[in-house]
């Protein structure tokens, strides 16, 4: 890194480096391999943040999903309903509400799609490990700005082009 790691660092300097790490992390991202089982399903990044959701917190209902994606319900929907007849997800009575659907990963690909988010989240882990509590609410609250700062600059582009 062309900075002191240890010590402050300009925002400037820090936009920099920034500018040149995620090019890289990019790149060793897509280079994960999708596991054989999934690969001819054309399966996009929304869908892994789908799959992640239901991994990580378990079986929930298309509106929890959607809250969670921060996207409408219906668009959900027809991700599920993809997945679905893919055979990835499955939809089953909530016990409690007979008229609301649960969805899960099918019991078939769960250990696929475990081994295909398992390299990312080990490297997560790793690096998230040594901070404090506060200090990884603050890097996620910083990854989101960023997301949503790139979002916002996107919407501009439409609006203009």
């Amino acid at each position: 890194m062309s900075t002191d790691e240890s010590g402050p660092q300009d925002v400037d300097a820090a936009v920099r480096d920034l500018l040149l790490l995620m090019p890289r992390m990019v790149g060793r991202v897509k280079r994960i391999q999708v596991p054989a089982e999934l690969r001819s399903m054309a399966l996009a990044p929304r869908h892994l943040s789908l799959l992640s959701y239901l991994l990580f917190d378990g079986p929930m209902t298309v509106n929890d999903l959607a809250a969670r994606l921060e996207v409408a319900p219906t668009t959900v929907s027809l991700m599920v309903g993809d997945l679905t007849r893919k055979n990835v997800l499955e939809r089953r009575p909530d016990p409690a509400d007979r008229r609301r659907r649960i969805v899960s990963v099918t019991d078939e690909l769960r250990p696929a799609i475990t081994r295909w988010l398992a390299p990312g989240a080990a490297a997560w882990r790793q690096a998230l490990a040594p901070l404090t509590p506060a200090e990884r609410a603050l890097f996620v609250a910083t990854f989101r700005a960023y997301e949503a700062a790139l979002a916002r600059e996107d919407d501009t582009d439409r609006a203009d082009g």
